[in-house]
């Protein structure tokens, strides 16, 4: 990243540490995943049984006091309960195969994951903002489902899942939107390169070691379900254009206000063509899912 844009980001550490630090609740006020789940010592117990790669913004030492890197380990610490809770409340609800979950889980980890973010702030940031808007919406759309079929306790684990999310969701926009204030047309331009390589989701490269196309089936599940759907994926789009007022920038340079024009006009067209992917899911095969012992799910 060229020096002028690094600059960028070292001068807004006072920034960060008034506006974007405030939205980190302290250990003891977090909730933890023990919380949620029966414990384990009660005589009932049996019956109720990316962020790091960034230029400029990076933490060097895995100890830095930037508040860049204060963030981004604390936002991991917080983000490390959710994956916590909800393996353990599968492991209880006794329904799933969790040797397969946790085979899912250490390839997962093991393949990694690539945003397309290329080490550029910019694009990490706009990334995680889009990112953290769509588990809000998937985790509230879970929990809601849950109520729906009668498990308030997973209602309520993924309600207090979804509100952490949204706290998460509120730091990244301000810091874009603190990003299209200084530098509106690099801002934009990496908007509309983050859009055009498409936002994917961290577990793309999800795989169980039978299915090699586990994230498009789970994904195709979520959409027919309502979990996530394309129409979501127009709308946050449409609500982060909004929010950081694409539309109304000035002052572009030529490229700049081509990305603009593209931008702006992007949520229309993905509904066009969430359209066409609707009545193509419709012909598709159930598909086995090792996760609930290869039993068979409608796409």
């Amino acid at each position: 990243m060229p020096p002028e844009k690094r600059e960028i980001f070292h001068s807004l550490n006072s920034w960060a540490e008034d506006n974007i630090l405030v939205l980190l609740k302290p250990v003891e006020k977090c909730w933890q995943p023990n919380d949620f789940l029966p414990d384990s010592s009660s005589e009932g117990f049996n019956e109720q049984t990316m962020l790091n790669t960034l230029d400029a913004v990076r933490d060097e030492t895995g100890a830095s006091l930037t508040p860049w890197a204060v963030w981004t380990r604390a936002w991991t610490a917080e983000e490390n309960r959710h994956g916590d809770l909800l393996n353990k409340y599968l492991y209880l609800s006794g329904r799933v195969d969790m040797k397969q979950i946790e085979k899912t889980i250490q390839y997962l980890i093991g393949s990694g994951m690539d945003p397309g973010t290329d080490k550029n702030p910019y694009l990490g940031f706009i990334y995680t903002s889009f990112q953290e808007r769509a588990t809000f919406i998937s985790h509230g759309n879970t929990a809601r489902l849950a109520k729906e079929h009668g498990d308030l306790k997973l209602a309520q684990i993924c309600g207090i899942i979804a509100a952490d999310e949204k706290r998460h969701e509120t730091a990244y926009t301000k810091i874009v939107e603190k990003l299209f204030e200084i530098d509106p047309d690099g801002t934009v331009l990496a908007l509309a390169d983050m859009m055009r390589k498409k936002v994917s989701m961290p577990a793309h490269l999800m795989y169980d070691g039978r299915d090699e196309n586990l994230f498009d089936h789970f994904s195709a599940v979520a959409q027919r379900l309502g979990v996530y759907t394309a129409k979501d994926y127009a709308d946050i789009l449409e609500f982060l254009v909004a929010r950081w007022e694409v539309e109304k920038l000035t002052g572009l340079s030529g490229e700049g206000c081509k990305a603009q024009d593209y931008v702006c006009g992007l949520p229309a067209r993905i509904r066009r063509l969430e359209e066409r992917a609707h009545a193509r899911a419709k012909q598709a095969p159930p598909v086995p899912f090792s996760w609930i012992y290869n039993r068979e799910v409608k796409l």
